[in-house]
């Protein structure tokens, strides 16, 4: 497969463009109904009426609390008001990866997914599944494809390396906004500032994206 190559002019370099990660497509039930209930939560949460993920300027990575990719998916797929904010619709990401480093798509990246109060109007969401930020960075094959699905969808939107974050980064992001007052500090613990230290360092390492 030929790799496409872009100049970049000021700096006199040739940086390869990313070529995008084995990916299975895996989706999750969102028709019509999730479709509206999200719109309207994107109304109460960010004072916009859409279910639409426009331009994502913000990539998401978290723990699952899960031992297996089917484990997340299937508390995805209901569309039932989840048990910690008891909303709807569901909560979601759009991919998950396992611990063999297999890819899974759940919702497809024009679509809003609920997994970080504050950002889910322009996030992307990866979930993986493991219960604590060291089973992914001690974990070569399943390190290895998430970062690898990053840099490629980091370098597909146009996301700095900055703007990946984890979820416990959430409140330090430039984009968060929340119009609910009891959410505006809310966020979790996966993913810690030193683990994303760590994960943002290696993702520097795989090389800048063509237009940087």
């Amino acid at each position: 497969m030929k790799l496409a190559l872009i100049v970049i002019a000021a700096a006199g370099l040739l940086f390869p463009a990313p070529q995008p990660p084995p990916v299975k497509s895996w989706p999750i039930p969102y028709g019509p109904k999730r479709k509206r209930e999200m719109a309207a939560y994107s109304a109460r949460h960010y004072g916009e009426r859409t279910w639409r993920l426009h331009r994502p300027r913000v990539i998401v990575e978290h723990m699952a609390q899960a031992g297996s990719a089917a484990a997340v998916r299937n508390t995805f797929a209901p569309d039932v008001p989840d048990p910690e904010l008891h909303e709807l619709p569901n909560v979601c990401s759009h991919f998950v990866i396992s611990p063999r480093g297999r890819i899974f798509r759940l919702v497809n990246l024009r679509t809003r997914c609920r997994h970080t109060v504050g950002l889910n109007w322009t996030a992307i969401g990866i979930e993986h599944v493991g219960y604590g930020d060291g089973d992914v960075l001690g974990n070569k094959r399943q390190l290895r494809a998430s970062l690898r699905l990053t840099r490629w969808l980091r370098c597909r939107f146009h996301v700095r390396v900055g703007d990946v974050i984890g979820h416990a980064e959430s409140l330090r992001s430039p984009y968060h906004r929340e119009r609910v007052p009891s959410l505006r500090r809310q966020t979790h613990g996966d993913w810690r500032h030193a683990s994303m230290q760590v994960y943002r360092q290696k993702l520097r390492r795989l090389g800048r994206c063509p237009e940087q």
